[in-house]
């Protein structure tokens, strides 16, 4: 697999030709169970065959279980700089409810060894989950500031078909998912969040100034990114392209110098609702102007007539900076836990 993707990093490599490679994210799986001499085999290609920024954010996604002090302290001296950790919940009841492999005292020993080591870590806390009170939810974010990590990804319990929990949730055996339990503890989130110190810089991210994702950021903004391995996506403003899913037929191809991969051409409207949905989720909106630059003036048109109403219902609003005359439409305090939706009514159907 590691060689696969090896001959695919350096296949592609005239993809980002005339771009400087900012971020590096080592997702998708869990890359922790590589050894740091395969890390490093996969950063040396990349240095090898792309224009690297001098000083590149590097993730690295890992499970608590899977962190151990020695490879905590081996990562730490490698050049990966950022670790991304799946805590999901300190509570042992919530990540048995989730079927998660790690336990609640190892997700504390692994944040008190990570940020001995790492000052730049984000974890992952998950909201609305069923039975989870209120009060619990607020001792979970208590126990993440007191890490001192400087950056929270949180997101709602979904219900994925054919996974254990929905199974449970038809048997009767489990509560179904409440989404006004789930509005109540995002309420919270951002309440308690921001009198640490977090931005809330995108609906579920949460980061100390200075510390915001680089790597996520440039999705939310639609930069070029290349997508290496199995499932993986890539994409360049105009088009988007897959991997196969497979790994043995992934494997195969590249043995072959053949990439694995299906592409798709963006049109207009694709790339228009996108940067919509994309959008409305930050901090920043969505540039009234570089709609207009981008999609034409009849874009942004229709683009404010279709948010008025959700401007007089105090969902949305458009921000004018008359120094740099430009605008911004975002979503309100009040908008923002329904920006998903907010998105989708904005769309441009046909």
């Amino acid at each position: 697999m590691i060689a696969a993707m090896v001959k695919e990093l350096e296949i592609r490599n005239r993809e980002l030709e005339s771009e400087v490679v900012e971020t590096i994210y080592f997702g998708g799986g869990t890359p922790s169970l590589l050894t740091i001499d395969e890390l490093q085999r996969l950063l040396d290609t990349i240095y090898k065959n792309y224009q690297v920024s001098e000083s590149p954010e590097i993730t690295l996604e890992a499970n608590p279980d899977d962190l151990s002090e020695h490879l905590i302290l081996q990562l730490s001296k490698s050049p990966i700089n950022r670790l991304s950790i799946g805590i999901q919940s300190f509570f042992e009841e919530d990540l048995q409810k989730m079927h998660r492999a790690h336990s609640s005292d190892e997700a504390k020993n692994c944040l008190s060894m990570a940020t001995r080591h790492f000052d730049n870590i984000t974890i992952d806390l998950m909201y609305g989950i069923p039975n989870m009170s209120n009060k619990r939810w607020k001792e979970n974010l208590q126990i993440a500031f007191g890490f001192g990590v400087n950056h929270i990804s949180s997101y709602a319990l979904t219900v994925e078909p054919k996974t254990a929990l929905a199974s449970f949730i038809k048997q009767g055996k489990y509560p179904n998912v409440d989404e006004e339990l789930a509005r109540e503890h995002f309420d919270i989130l951002v309440s308690e969040t921001e009198k640490q110190g977090f931005v809330q810089y995108e609906i579920s991210n949460f980061g100390k100034p200075t510390y915001f994702s680089k790597h996520n950021t440039s999705y939310w903004l639609s930069k070029t990114y290349l997508g290496i391995g199995p499932s993986a996506h890539s994409f360049n403003k105009t088009h988007r392209s897959w991997n196969v899913a497979n790994n043995t037929i992934y494997i195969k191809a590249l043995q072959e110098n053949t990439l694995p991969s299906e592409t798709e051409e963006l049109t207009l409207k694709d790339r228009f609702n996108e940067y919509v949905m994309t959008g409305l989720r930050t901090i920043w909106g969505i540039s009234l102007n570089r709609v207009e630059q981008e999609f034409g003036i009849k874009c942004r048109e229709q683009l404010v007539a279709s948010a008025e109403k959700f401007i007089k219902q105090g969902l949305l609003l458009i921000e004018k900076n008359t120094t740099e005359q430009r605008q911004h439409l975002k979503t309100t305090s009040k908008g923002k836990f329904l920006a998903d939706g907010l998105a989708s009514e904005l769309f441009i159907l046909n």
